[in-house]
C-alpha cells in the first residue's frame, strides 16, 4: 500500500523564491487497484511520484511504501517499487540482457535465479530475440520494454507509472496498458500518472486530480462523472481544476 499524510515538498527559486510543488497532499493506494494521479504540466504529478520513490525528500508531511517510511527507510522503499517512467535513460552500449542483468544484481538476484527471471521477462514482454543487441541500436517501444524488465526484474509489490507510454506507437502503448493491467491482477499496488484520459478511464479504479501541488478532487470514475455531470473524463478534468464551469 502507499500512503501520504500532509506530504507538502517546497523548491526553492533565486527569482520566485519559495515554490510549492506539492501542498499536504494527503492518499492512499492499495494492493490489486490503480490509482491515476492526473493533472496539467507543472501541477505537482512528478514531484509526488519522485517523493514516493525516494528521489527527492520531503519538506513536511510524511509518506509510505508498504508500510515503511521514504525518509526513514529510503533504501527498504527502494526495493519494494518499480518505477518506470517515459525516459528509459538506457545505458546505450549494453545489451538489454547486461541491463536487466545490472539491475537484477542491484537487487540482490544472483545464480541461476537471475538469467531464469530475464528469460522470463523478456519471452513475456516479446523481446527475446532483442536480448544480446546494444539498447542505442534498440527502437523506442523496445527500449521502453527493456526499461519495463528492468523495472521488474526483482518483482517489486508496489509500481509506479510516470506517463509510461509517451511518445510510444500504437502497438506499444497498448503492450504497456495491458501490462499495468497485469500488475493489477497480481495483486501489486500501482499508481499511475497519466495525461491519456483514455487509458485512465480503461485503467484506474480509482483517480485523483492534483492542480498547483494540490489534491482537488479524488473518487471513483463513477463518482466524478456523477459529482460534475460530466459523461467524459476530459471534461471532469476541465471542470475540477477550474478551466470550465
Amino acid at each position: 500500500m502507499i500512503e501520504t499524510r500532509q506530504l507538502t515538498k517546497v523548491f526553492r527559486d533565486r527569482k520566485r523564491g519559495a515554490v510549492c510543488a506539492v501542498n499536504a497532499l494527503t492518499l492512499r493506494c492499495e494492493p490489486g487497484r490503480i490509482y491515476g494521479l492526473l493533472g496539467a504540466n507543472g501541477a505537482g504529478k512528478t514531484t509526488t511520484l519522485r517523493l514516493l520513490a525516494t528521489l527527492l525528500r520531503p519538506s513536511s508531511g510524511s509518506a509510505a511504501v508498504a508500510g515503511c517510511d521514504v525518509v526513514r527507510e529510503p533504501e527498504r522503499v527502494r526495493s519494494l517499487i518499480g518505477f518506470l517512467s517515459s525516459g528509459t535513460a538506457l545505458y546505450g552500449r549494453l545489451t538489454a540482457r547486461e541491463t536487466v542483468e545490472y539491475f537484477g544484481r542491484l537487487h540482490g538476484l544472483a545464480g541461476a535465479a537471475l538469467p531464469a527471471r530475464i528469460r522470463e521477462l523478456f519471452a513475456t514482454l516479446g523481446i527475446a530475440e532483442f536480448a544480446d543487441r546494444r539498447c542505442d541500436k534498440l527502437s523506442s517501444g523496445m527500449k521502453q520494454k527493456v526499461s519495463i524488465a528492468r523495472t521488474l526484474v526483482h518483482d517489486p509489490p508496489v509500481m509506479i507509472f510516470d506517463e509510461p507510454t509517451l511518445g510510444l506507437d500504437v502497438m506499444t502503448a497498448r503492450a504497456i496498458v495491458q501490462f499495468i493491467r497485469d500488475c493489477r491482477q497480481r495483486g501489486k499496488t500501482v499508481i499511475l500518472s497519466t495525461h491519456v484520459m483514455s487509458e485512465a478511464e480503461k485503467l484506474c479504479d480509482r483517480i485523483g486530480i492534483i492542480d498547483r501541488g494540490c489534491l482537488r478532487v479524488e473518487g471513483t470514475l463513477p463518482e466524478l462523472r456523477a459529482q460534475y455531470g460530466a459523461a467524459d473524463l476530459e471534461d471532469v478534468f476541465v471542470r475540477a481544476v477550474g478551466g470550465e464551469s
